[in-house]
């Protein structure tokens, strides 16, 4: 996997997942495997996030581990140190876009407006994430950028579910969608990992 292309292939459904424990990370990423689901980003939004990164890096191979929620240049380069294998930011400042371009990692930016699109194609980039998808137009924004802008490939996250998630996968500037309910919060509390398994396969199901 070489390109953030490569990324949108993956799965039909990223999970984005918050970690709160360390210690859920890697039965996590397992019952997602078990599942069919082989990729996971993990937001860089608690303390735990990077140690969870480490953990299912080393831990569990068979999985393509991510960073998301990079909002700031050093979060790239924790990212890479912590063994991610890809990046996804929420927005597209320039210093982050460089930072993320250091690492040499594969990585999709945020973008949420045609200008942002515009000014990600001009660096070469043309496999985004679309975020706040649901907040900023959807299914019918996607489908009015694709006239202009032909050449984009989008993986659409924020406030997607399961049952919104066919109507953006059917969009042919769609590779996946993000989605966050494939780890439930109190699954992972409670150690349900069956539950997220079964949530896996559901998801892998759509592609």
């Amino acid at each position: 996997m070489t390109t953030g292309h490569d990324l949108l292939a993956l799965s039909p459904v990223i999970p984005v997942v918050v970690v709160d424990d360390a210690d859920h990370a890697v039965p996590l990423a397992r019952a997602l495997l078990r599942g069919g689901v082989r990729v996971i980003e993990l937001t860089l939004r608690t303390p735990a996030a990077l140690s969870a990164i480490e953990r299912v890096a080393a831990e569990v191979p068979d999985i393509v581990i991510g960073a998301g929620t990079v909002t700031a240049p050093e979060h790239a380069e924790q990212a890479l140190k912590a063994g991610a294998g890809f990046l996804v930011t929420p927005g597209c400042t320039d210093r982050v876009l460089d930072a993320a371009e250091d690492t040499g990692l594969p990585f999709l930016p945020g973008a949420a407006t045609v200008s942002e699109a515009m000014r990600l194609v001009e660096r070469g980039i043309t496999a985004l994430k679309f975020f706040p998808a649901e907040a900023a137009g959807g299914v019918d924004f996607l489908k009015s950028i694709g006239g202009p802008l032909p050449q984009l490939r989008f993986c659409p996250t924020g406030g997607i579910t399961p049952e919104s998630a066919p109507r953006y996968l059917a969009l042919s500037n769609v590779g996946c969608v993000g989605g966050s309910w494939l780890a439930p919060k109190d699954a992972l509390a409670s150690g349900d990992f069956e539950r997220v398994e079964e949530l896996a396969r559901a998801a892998a199901a759509l592609g």
